[in-house]
């Protein structure tokens, strides 16, 4: 037996899963050179490894809206529980993992994992705090969630300093596994997570195949494929798929009350709709280049069938008496206005994490690692935001604070639109960068408080799982939409300069006018999507006063 986790010391345990998940996202940043050379691509094959990354995004953003109704049914433990669990097996699948498939199944698992522990999180905390105290635990929330973009590259570099990337994956099956068994509180396992530990156990030994005991005479015969060279057709890997569905049927047998209840009351048809329209878009947007292309070559087709799918999902959920999202659930105008500002903030959001970099890079030469540090300056706010944004809230209107901190990051994004090619030299860009992090930050917890405040509390699960989708989404739409603006600005004056010929003609294989021109063109494509993001954050900031109001609680 097990003493009962209490529920604020469940969600600090939720909160730090929140934050090694949200890190989770960013780490790759470093490793990705590291993890294409173990899966056998060469560094010119980056638009192949484009997977392990839209691969994790997809899992994150898809199946959220499910994750988040089943949270709502099936309770915040058990959810945060399997989470931390589908996340544990994403990261010893994607640490075992020899070739390019297994990697991307194993980010896809981990996207899975880490997003649906997200809404879980957050719907703890309404059912924690009344409506009008919930400011300051989801600014807190907030925080440790935007705290894992800032610790993700440190503790990837921190890693990769010491060891190969695959330890960064081992690492997140130990702290995702104690953490569950933390939030479980420590109890003696059943029958079924006996057979689940040596599924893994097995899984680990069949994609890693430890030298020591595969190049044995005898402890080597259970590794040897039964044909080809694949390390799952082999006689450990059958032994990994008995165990699996071993546990699998466990499970089903152990909780099939539950579940019967389950499938009872979550559209599955509905959810399946709706996450293959948002498949479309995340694959339309993540796989593309976005220095240099708007979206997928595919991505035309793929969002012309996210939007047959959104149809139909449409059409089903007004005909189904068990719709995913209720009919109504979003009529309230601080739950739309939620949504509409969340999708905003992250087209606004993402001109920072991507463009920020890009204009280090072009200004100041060095690597991903020297522009990262740069970016680092404007991530290190958004946590603080995000709690004084929190705290706020009990002072003053949900509107107001939105307004406010969106405004001003708006007013940043406009200086940051005029920055000469030095600016980055000087102190005040760090100050610009600093309170533009800090502007986003203050909107995080008033636009959560306001949807939270403005649905029925069966329904926080899931309603906490769209406002993150908006804002996953809006990032995607953000990057293409404003990277056109860019781009279209870049053409505009490349086609305008004159040759190295005509400019340099008698050094023409060394014309720095010709370079210069080329350096001010990319500046300005920069310039182009600041004040674009500019824009968006503005716009954001009108809807949130218009639209969010004080409180937002029409239901508690």
């Amino acid at each position: 037996m097990s003493a009962a986790v209490r529920p604020r010391a469940q969600l600090t345990l939720a909160s730090i899963a929140v934050a090694f998940a949200a890190a989770d996202t960013y780490v790759v940043v470093l490793a990705l050179p590291d993890m294409m050379s173990g899966v056998g691509l060469s560094a010119d094959e980056l638009q192949r490894a484009a997977p392990i990354i839209s691969g994790f995004l997809l899992g994150y953003i898809a199946v959220l809206p499910l994750i988040g109704r089943i949270a709502d049914v099936a309770g915040r433990t058990p959810v945060l529980v399997g989470a931390l669990l589908l996340f544990a097996v994403g990261s010893l699948v994607t640490a075992g993992a020899y070739d390019l498939p297994l990697v991307v199944t194993g980010r896809f698992l981990q996207g899975v994992g880490g997003g649906g522990l997200v809404p879980a999180t957050l719907a703890l905390v309404a059912d924690l705090w009344p409506a009008e105290r919930r400011g300051l635990p989801l600014g807190v929330v907030g925080a440790v969630q935007e705290l894992g973009s800032v610790l993700g590259p440190l503790l990837g570099a921190a890693v990769l300093a010491v060891a190969d990337w695959r330890y960064i994956f081992w690492l997140n099956l130990t702290v995702a596994v104690v953490l569950a068994l933390m939030l479980r509180g420590w109890s003696w396992p059943p029958p079924s997570a006996v057979v689940g530990l040596l599924a893994c156990v097995a899984l680990g030994l069949t994609l890693t195949a430890p030298q020591a005991l595969a190049s044995g005479v005898t402890l080597g015969l259970p590794f040897v494929p039964f044909t080809g060279t694949s390390r799952l057709l082999t006689p450990i890997g059958v032994v990994t798929l008995v165990l699996g569905f071993l546990w699998l049927a466990l499970v089903l047998w152990r909780t099939r009350s539950h579940l019967h209840g389950l499938l009872s009351q979550v559209d599955l048809v509905g959810a399946l709709l709706l996450a293959l329209a948002l498949a479309g878009v995340v694959l339309a947007f993540a796989t593309a280049d976005p220095e240099k292309q708007l979206m997928s070559p595919a991505g035309p087709w793929l969002l012309v069938a996210a939007a047959v799918f959104a149809v139909v999902f449409a059409l089903w959920q007004r005909r189904t008496s068990a719709a995913i999202v209720p009919r109504g659930l979003l009529g309230a105008r601080a739950a739309w206005g939620s949504l509409v500002v969340s999708f905003l903030i992250g087209c606004a959001l993402i001109a920072a994490l991507v463009d920020v970099p890009v204009f280090a890079r072009t200004t100041q030469g060095g690597g991903q690692l020297a522009a990262a540090l740069v970016l680092l300056r404007f991530l290190i706010a958004l946590p603080v935001g995000a709690v004084v944004g929190g705290w706020l809230t009990r002072r003053y209107g949900l509107g107001l604070i939105t307004g406010a901190g969106l405004g001003l990051s708006g007013v940043m994004f406009t200086v940051m639109a005029f920055w000469s090619r030095t600016a980055l030299d000087h102190w005040p860009a760090t100050f610009v960068l600093l309170v533009c992090g800090f502007g986003f930050g203050l909107a995080l917890s008033p636009v959560n408080t306001a949807m939270l405040g403005a649905t029925p509390g069966d329904s926080h699960g899931l309603v906490s799982a769209l406002v993150v989708v908006a804002r996953m989404v809006g990032m995607l739409v953000g990057v293409s939409a404003l990277t056109a603006i860019g781009l279209r600005r870049y053409y505009a004056i490349a086609n305008g300069i004159k040759s190295p010929n005509e400019l340099c003609p008698s050094t023409p294989a060394n014309c720095r006018p010709y370079v210069d021109a080329l350096l001010d063109a990319a500046v300005s494509q920069v310039h182009a999507i600041f004040a674009g993001a500019a824009v968006c954050a503005f716009l954001a900031a009108i809807v949130g006063v218009l639209v969010l109001g004080r409180r937002g609680t029409a239901h508690t």
